[in-house]
């Protein structure tokens, strides 16, 4: 869960409460604080308005802007596509240092002078969430030219993300989340006011609901004449830090008042459930679908969407004009839960939120969403409500002071225990003097017995504030860093035992020419050994494969065919800064001699080794590469990836530098051992159904890398493409500047074994994406 400092300020005042007490706040009441991220504006970045935009006389794509900067103009030359006469905008002035160190200094564009910058989101540390430069509005407050944004709440904020629990669902919301907050700090919760600008016209007159049972559903509807929505700056901008966008203005709007409120929002297009286009008449049906599910059809049964899971495409608004209904929905989560499991069904978006447990108050959050509309459009709102709502079991929990303060430990003041209630929610006028009675709310569906209120009770007095009770003895944790690094580096040690290599130790110094003579780069001259121990062991080692390399030499010449020799160790930079490094190297015989091979084992070649090292780390990529030393051939070098991130390299030795030690074929690897992943295993899910697998002999360009045809695939294959491998490269001269590459791609399903059709499709996807980005097609 997402939220940001302003956005919380609207529902409960935070003056005076800085932004790390608020995250020790979240962390203390069992809101775990998993990031925190600041937007600190630089100085002399203020708002302005673009007064004149003419074109660049010598460059189509810049324009000459007069910006109003309040107490001047300035002439700023602008390359965004959207900048035009009117706009309010964010201008970098003269001597404004932006994130990233650019500093803003008055320039000559094409021979025009600039004095600033009219600047985009990312321009100023924001999160980018338009194309160009920010158009700002009314919805930001106070935005008078010449004024620092730095000085606007909504950019100078703090964004937090939080990790719930998956019985919270009460904080998925704004609003939800504050409340917290409420109890935490002793503040009240602002109420949202239900406002009544409702025209003449009632909904009564193009909307009406039908339904035949119950189905444990509550629902409200509202009807607007939307007219002229514009998508406020504010809106956008906070969708952008939730990481949340959607295709339409509307849509965004229900998406918005849903993460503020907590109340499940959606809009629906009228006409999608007029039948009769001169009557005007909208009859939406609340219908059990074949799997039990609560469905919203029209007349003649086309479905608009099932309560709390999905809605379809067709049925939503995509104008800015025209008449649209807000439907705000709830539903028990255990109630769609447990459906759920029983007949699995496609879901969207708002499942998680419903699944979890929404905000029941769907007047207040269709209130919201109304108001919200309204203010930046020429919508009207058609009067009353359509609704259908469900009487409610209220559900009661008695506890005495007594079990509060015994669960405890600690003697709690009711006074105390009352105020943190009443700020959850919960309600606690029938208490008596000995006991309190508890009215849960109906968002804490996870509020069942008496230990959840004490529960309830502990967060918010905080864990810290109970009074120690004699403590008991036991042993310390005396797990630490070194324990774990001790066990990594034995992981990986063990592993390269098990593929065969014998484990090599050496000095940490080394001889400063021939690292110089490889290309190394040696401790600098004024941090150098003073008193080496031998001439031949002169500065610290830059690397652990000239080691290996020597200890290698000497077992051929102990007579030994097939070499593997492993080391992890501390190599040093020029300036002495250690680092932990695993290298491998492997020369001669990739096995010993036996019956199967004839007495002749073939030499290690790249593929044998890279799956070597891959059998020791995990799954490797490789990439083309050169080294940056010349211990390597040039042209078989590769950077080893490991979940695409960079740990090492690999390459065959040079022909030179074999001879140099009288080795054969040898291959050497490096590793940063810091980089190598050693976590908890995960499980994930697997398929039941079977796979399918598709070869594919495709006619590459010799120039085209493998590394764009692998890009390619990635960005185009549809979910069922679970990978994909080479598995044979052909060339002769009947292919010209061509070769053949064969893939082997597997497919398959988490949800149904795959037919012929699905196959195909998958592989069309892949073809048409390859002949359309790099020209390949098959051979």
């Amino acid at each position: 869960m997402i939220v940001t400092r302003s956005w919380l300020n609207e529902w409960i005042d935070l003056d005076g409460i800085s932004n790390e007490e608020i995250a020790k706040t979240f962390n203390s009441i069992g809101l775990e604080v998993d990031r925190v991220e600041e937007f600190n504006i630089p100085k002399k970045v203020v708002f302005g308005k673009v007064l004149e935009c003419e074109k660049h006389p010598d460059a189509d794509k810049l324009n000459v802007c007069k910006v109003d900067l309040g107490t001047a103009t300035r002439q700023i030359v602008c390359g965004a596509s959207n900048v035009r006469v009117g706009l309010t905008v964010v201008v970098a002035t003269i001597g404004a240092e932006l994130p990233g160190g650019m500093v803003i200094k008055p320039v000559k564009l094409r021979g025009i002078d600039s004095e600033g910058m009219i600047c985009s989101p990312g321009e100023i540390g924001l999160h980018s969430f338009c194309d160009g430069i920010m158009e700002l509005d009314e919805s930001l407050g106070d935005i008078s030219l010449g004024k620092e944004v730095c000085e606007n709440p909504y950019f100078n904020d703090a964004l937090i993300e939080i990790e719930l629990t998956a019985n919270r669902g009460d904080c998925l919301s704004i609003r939800g989340v504050a409340r917290d907050l409420s109890a935490a700090f002793d503040r009240p919760l602002k109420d949202y006011t239900v406002s009544d600008n409702d025209d003449m016209r009632g909904i009564g007159r193009i909307l009406s609901l039908v339904h035949d049972k119950d189905l444990d559903v509550n629902l409200r509807y509202k009807a607007l004449e939307l007219d002229a929505l514009s998508l406020p700056f504010l809106v956008k901008m906070r969708l952008a830090q939730i990481d949340e966008k959607r295709e339409s203005d509307v849509e965004s709007i229900m998406l918005y008042a849903t993460h503020a409120t907590g109340v499940i929002m959606r809009a629906y297009c009228h006409d999608f459930f007029v039948n009769d286009k001169d009557e005007k008449m909208a009859k939406v049906h609340l219908n059990e679908d074949e799997q039990g599910f609560a469905s919203i059809v029209t007349d003649d049964d086309k479905i608009a969407s099932t309560v709390g899971i999905i809605q379809k495409e067709e049925s939503k608004v995509i104008s800015s004009n025209g008449v649209i209904l807000i439907e705000a929905s709830y539903i028990p989560p255990d109630v769609i839960s447990k459906k759920m499991d029983e007949n699995k069904v496609e879901s969207g978006p708002m499942f998680y939120k419903t699944s979890r447990g929404s905000e029941p108050e769907l007047e207040a959050g269709l209130s919201f969403c109304i108001d919200l509309i309204e203010r930046y459009s020429n919508s009207s709102t058609f009067g009353g409500t359509i609704e259908l709502m469900n009487s409610v079991k209220e559900k009661i929990i008695t506890v005495s002071k007594q079990e509060i303060d015994e669960i405890i430990g600690a003697d709690i003041d009711k006074i105390v225990i009352t105020k943190i209630l009443k700020n959850l929610g919960f309600n606690t006028a029938k208490s008596t003097t000995e006991n309190f009675v508890i009215s849960v709310p109906q968002y804490r569906h996870d509020i069942v017995n008496k230990q959840d209120i004490v529960e309830e009770i502990v967060r918010m007095v905080g864990i810290d504030n109970i009074p120690v009770k004699p403590f008991i003895l036991a042993e310390e944790n005396r797990l630490e860093d070194n324990y774990f690094e001790y066990k990594k580096r034995t992981f990986f040690r063990t592993r390269a035992a098990q593929s065969g290599f014998f484990e090599s130790v050496h000095f940490v110094f080394d001889e400063k020419k021939v690292l110089n003579s490889y290309g190394f780069e040696t401790t600098k001259e004024e941090l150098e050994l003073l008193n080496p121990i031998v001439q031949t062991l002169d500065t610290l080692r830059p690397t652990l494969l000239s080691g290996l390399l020597r200890s290698a030499s000497q077992n051929k010449k102990n007579g030994y065919d097939s070499i593997k020799l492993f080391e992890v160790g501390s190599v040093f930079s020029p300036t002495r800064e250690e680092s932990l490094q695993m290298a491998f190297i492997f020369s001669g015989a990739k096995e010993e001699e036996s019956l199967l091979n004839g007495g002749k084992p073939a030499v290690i070649d790249f593929g044998t080794f890279a799956q070597k090292i891959s059998d020791i780390i995990g799954d490797i990529e490789l990439r083309k590469f050169k080294t940056t030393h010349t211990l390597s051939n040039p042209y078989q070098c590769a950077e080893i990836f490991v979940g695409g991130s960079r740990v090492g390299e690999m390459f065959k030795v040079h022909p030179e530098v074999q001879n140099d030690y009288d080795l054969e074929d040898t291959y050497m690897c490096e590793l940063d051992f810091k980089a190598l992943s050693h976590k908890l295993k995960v499980a994930h899910k697997s398929s039941k159904y079977q796979a399918s697998f598709r070869d594919l002999s495709l006619l590459v360009p010799n120039d085209v890398s493998y590394e764009k045809v692998k890009t390619i695939i990635e960005q185009n294959g549809t979910k069922e493409l679970v990978r994909f491998y080479p598995v044979d490269k052909y060339s002769d001269e009947t292919l010209g500047e061509s070769i053949s590459l064969s893939l082997r791609f597997v497919l398959q399903s988490d949800e149904k074994t795959l037919e012929e059709e699905d196959i195909t499709n998958a592989m069309e996807s892949v073809l048409t994406a390859l002949k359309d980005e790099l020209g390949i097609g098959l051979r």
